[in-house]
């Protein structure tokens, strides 16, 4: 077919396309329109992309709260008895009679020993007829001084007899006293061989037999008595406790009633139990050892059953301050970090806000908040991780109500 033929061909069929299409009727041309604006919607419904829901972290939050926080310290620390007095000879002998049964309780002024005693009697005897001598010539001289005052005023004496008699006569006094302090000396001495219980308390065994010779030229030290119904707690606390303190107005070892507490102590027993009573600190050194950087503080602590003994080693637990109102957050909910410490805050429009904050001491697993924090604000405790600043979060709690 040559091309001319072709053309004429085509042209004769397209016309007649055109004419059959131009035949149609207003109905066909409404169905027509009706199924491709079908086709269109569906092509549109099968090919457009799924919805995006946005994906919001689940996270776990509490509300900032405020409370009175307990602050403590603990401290390795020691029993010491609150009187502990050495019983010694305070005159040589040798040691006859012991009036206690070790281990006992002693009243004050019980008799404990008895140091052999007649020397410092013949001391006391000799000390006495020295005495009475003294005295006697203290008379005489009295006497010859009251005859030559007289002889002397009607010159019947001279200026040199009256001297005599006022200087035998003061001299005679003077012997007098010298023997009176003989025999008070002598007299002591006779009463330390009676060896007393200084103090009421418990005595320890007896450091000396009997026979044994004591005093300054032996063994001096006879036993111990210890009263322990009430002991010492003694422990040593850091400089830095010290600082803490101060920054706090808080005098450790001292009352003060301006505070509505006062520093206690309690105490851990040797198999791990709390010991029943609490202490008082009643004293702190005025200074620090500058080899350890602390200083010495003592507690006192009743003892009625004598379940402490002295030289115990204890565990102290010290009560620092008492932070009233204050701002608390779960320590597990603080991140620190090079550049300081934060915490994921959820405000009420769900989003994460990244906030540094100081902090302060901490305790039970809680730490105070000195500034960055407000009561009644929600922070995020669990899931942090997947947080930050700025992003949207939703609380577990929220999550519930959404299903």
């Amino acid at each position: 077919m040559k091309g001319k033929d072709f053309l004429r061909d085509t042209y004769k069929g397209s016309q007649y396309i055109v004419v059959k299409i131009k035949k149609f009727s207003w109905k066909t041309w409404l169905v027509i329109a009706a199924v491709v604006a079908a086709v269109v919607v569906a092509v549109v419904l099968l090919t457009r992309p799924e919805e995006y829901e946005e994906d919001v972290p689940v996270v776990s939050t509490e509300a900032v709260s405020t409370r009175d926080v307990e602050i403590y310290g603990e401290y390795p620390g020691t029993v010491r008895a609150q009187l502990f007095v050495e019983v010694r000879a305070r005159v040589e002998g040798y040691l006859e009679e012991m009036r206690f049964e070790e281990g006992t309780y002693v009243e004050k002024n019980q008799v404990l020993f008895i140091i052999d005693p007649r020397q410092y009697q013949a001391k006391v005897d000799q000390a006495k007829a020295s005495f009475a001598r003294s005295q006697a010539l203290e008379l005489k001289a009295e006497r010859d001084l009251s005859r030559i005052r007289p002889l002397f005023e009607q010159n019947a004496a001279s200026q040199l007899d009256l001297d005599n008699a006022i200087a035998a006569y003061e001299s005679a006094t003077a012997e007098v006293q010298m023997s009176e302090a003989d025999l008070t000396q002598a007299e002591l001495a006779l009463g330390y061989t009676t060896v007393r219980s200084p103090i009421s308390g418990y005595i320890s065994e007896a450091y000396v037999d009997i026979g044994t010779l004591v005093g300054p030229g032996g063994q001096s030290l006879l036993a111990n008595v210890v009263k322990s119904d009430t002991v010492f707690v003694e422990f040593k606390m850091t400089d830095l406790d010290y600082q803490i303190s101060k920054a706090r107005n808080v005098n450790i070892g001292q009352r003060d009633s301006t505070r509505k507490w006062d520093p206690y102590v309690t105490i851990t027993l040797a198999d791990k139990t709390v010991y029943k009573y609490r202490g008082l600190v009643d004293f702190a050194d005025p200074q620090v050892d500058s080899k350890s950087g602390t200083f010495s503080v003592r507690a006192e602590m009743p003892n009625p059953q004598r379940e402490l003994l002295p030289g115990q080693f204890t565990n102290v637990t010290l009560l620092l301050d008492i932070r009233e109102d204050a701002v608390v957050v779960p320590t597990k909910a603080i991140v620190t970090e090079k550049n300081g410490a934060y915490i994921f805050v959820l405000r009420n429009d769900g989003i994460a806000e990244k906030r540094f904050i100081e902090l302060g001491p901490e305790t039970d697993n809680m730490t105070v908040v000195e500034r960055g924090l407000l009561p009644g604000e929600r922070i995020v405790v669990e899931g942090y991780h997947k947080l930050t600043h700025g992003m949207k979060a939703r609380a577990v709690n929220e999550e519930a109500d959404h299903q």
